[in-house]
C-alpha cells in the first residue's frame, strides 16, 4: 500500500496511541463474539436444535451483519470510527445479553435471534469501523501493520472461545457469562476509542485532507468487487470454523461439548499464531504467494479434520486449517486499502460482499449438516479456499500510481 513519511512527534505518539487502542477494539470485537460461539454446542442441546434448526438461529446473527455493513462507511463518515465502534460494542453487548436469556432463562428461540441481530449489526459496524481506523493509523505510521490487528482479533477470539470452554465445563449459565462478557467489552471499547485519530489528522500522502470516494463508486470497481469476492471465501474458511467446528467435532467424534469448543479454541489459536507471523511472510515473499499458500493450508486441514478418523489427527488438522484461515481477511482489507483516498469506501464494499458469506454459510452447512452430517458438511470450506486462491492475483501489491485504478 501507499504509505505517507514516517511520523514525528507528537503525532508519532498519537499515532502510537491510536495503534495500541484500535489493538484494543480488534481484540474486544473478537472476545464477544467468540464467547457467543463458544457455547454453541450448549445453546443447540438447550434448545433441543437440529443441525438445520441451529442454522437458522445462527442466521439471524448474519442478517444483523449484512443490514450494517453496506450503510458502514456513510456511517463512519458521518459521526467518525470512534462513535461507530463505541455505539457498535453496546449493540454487541445488548445482543448477547439477549441470546443468553433465550438459551437458558426463557428457552425461547425467537430471543435468542433477536440478540444475534444486535449482535450482528453491531459487530458489522464494529468491524468496519475498525478497520477503517486501523488503515488510517497504518497510513500515519508509515508502514504494515494490519495482520497485526486482526492478529488482536485473533487474540480475543482465543480468549473467548476459552472463556467458553471454560464456562461449558463449570457449568455457568449462558446468560451470565456473556452477560459478563458484555460488561467488560462496553466499558473497555468505549474508553479505548478515546485514544482513536482525531479526524483532522486523516491525510494523503502529500500531506492534504483525503477526499474520500463515495461508496456508490467503489461499488463499481472490478478489482474491489474481485477482493471483495476473495475475501467472501476467506470469511467462509473461518466462518465456517466459527460456527460449525466444535458441532463438527462433538458429532464426529463423539466427545463432549467442552472438548468441541477447545478444539474450536486450537484453531483460533493457530489462526492467532499465522496472523502474528503474517507480517513478515508478507513482506518477504508479498501477498500473492502467501494467499495462494494460504488456500492450500486451509484444503489440507479440513481434509484431515473431516477424514483424520481420530481426534489427534483431527485437531492437527484444526491447526492446518488455522493456520490457512489467518491472513486472507486482513490481506483483502489490505488491498481495498492500497489508496488513502478509496480506503473508506473500499472496506466498506470488501467487508459487505465479505459477510454473505455469514449470510449463506449457516443455512447451506446446516442444510447439509442434516443430510450428511456436520463433520462432512465442513468441507465446503475446501471449495472456498479454492475459489480463494484462483481469485487471489486482485490482491496482488500495486504501486503507488496504480492504486486508484481498478
Amino acid at each position: 500500500m501507499s504509505h505517507s513519511a514516517p511520523v514525528q512527534p507528537p503525532d508519532l505518539a498519537r499515532a502510537v496511541r491510536a495503534r495500541n487502542a484500535v489493538a484494543t477494539v480488534f481484540a474486544l470485537n473478537g472476545l464477544a463474539v467468540a464467547s457467543w460461539m463458544g457455547r454453541i454446542p450448549e445453546v443447540r442441546d438447550l434448545l433441543g436444535l437440529t443441525p438445520s434448526e441451529i442454522g437458522r438461529v445462527l442466521l439471524a446473527l448474519a442478517l444483523g451483519s449484512i443490514v450494517a455493513l453496506p450503510t458502514s462507511g456513510l456511517v463512519v463518515g458521518k459521526i467518525g470510527a470512534a462513535r461507530t465502534v463505541a455505539g457498535g460494542s453496546v449493540l454487541v453487548a445488548v445482543g448477547l445479553v439477549l441470546a443468553g436469556l433465550g438459551s437458558d432463562t426463557l428457552s425461547a428461540v425467537t430471543l435468542v435471534a433477536l440478540g444475534l441481530v444486535f449482535v450482528g449489526y453491531g459487530s458489522g459496524s464494529w468491524d468496519v469501523a475498525m478497520n477503517v481506523e486501523g488503515a488510517a493509523v497504518e497510513r500515519l505510521l508509515g508502514r504494515t501493520i494490519m495482520p497485526r490487528f486482526h492478529a488482536a482479533f485473533s487474540f480475543g477470539t482465543v480468549a473467548g472461545a476459552s472463556l467458553g470452554a471454560g464456562a461449558s465445563a463449570a457449568e455457568i449459565p449462558v446468560v451470565v457469562h456473556l452477560g459478563a462478557v458484555s460488561i467488560v467489552a462496553v466499558l473497555v471499547t468505549v474508553m479505548a476509542t478515546r485514544s482513536f485519530l482525531p479526524r483532522t489528522i486523516e491525510v494523503d500522502d502529500d500531506g492534504e485532507p483525503v477526499q474520500h470516494i463515495s461508496v456508490l463508486t467503489a461499488w463499481r470497481e472490478p478489482r474491489t468487487l474481485v477482493i471483495g469476492l476473495m475475501v467472501m471465501c476467506a470469511a467462509l474458511i473461518e466462518g465456517i470454523a466459527n460456527d460449525w467446528l466444535a458441532l463438527g467435532l462433538v458429532d464426529g467424534y463423539e466427545v463432549s461439548n467442552a472438548v468441541g469448543t477447545m478444539g474450536f479454541a486450537v484453531f483460533l489459536a493457530a489462526m492467532t499464531v499465522g496472523r502474528t507471523a503474517g507480517t513478515q511472510l508478507v513482506d518477504r515473499f508479498g501477498r500473492l504467494p502467501v494467499l495462494r499458500t494460504s488456500a492450500v493450508l486451509a484444503v489440507a486441514g479440513v481434509l484431515l479434520v473431516v477424514f483424520g478418523g481420530s481426534l489427534p489427527v483431527a485437531l492437527i488438522g484444526t491447526v492446518v486449517w488455522g493456520f490457512g484461515a489467518a491472513l486472507g481477511f486482513p490481506l483483502g482489507m489490505s488491498a481495498a486499502s492500497d489508496d488513502p483516498r478509496r480506503a473508506a469506501a473500499r472496506v466498506s464494499v470488501v467487508a459487505s460482499i465479505g459477510y454473505t458469506a455469514f449470510l449463506a454459510g449457516p443455512p447451506i452447512l446446516g442444510y447439509v449438516g442434516d443430510h450428511e452430517g456436520v463433520l462432512h458438511a465442513l468441507l465446503a470450506v475446501a471449495v472456498a479456499a479454492t475459489v480463494m486462491g484462483l481469485v487471489s492475483p486482485a490482491a496482488r501489491e500495486q504501486k503507488p500510481a496504480e492504486a486508484g485504478v481498478s
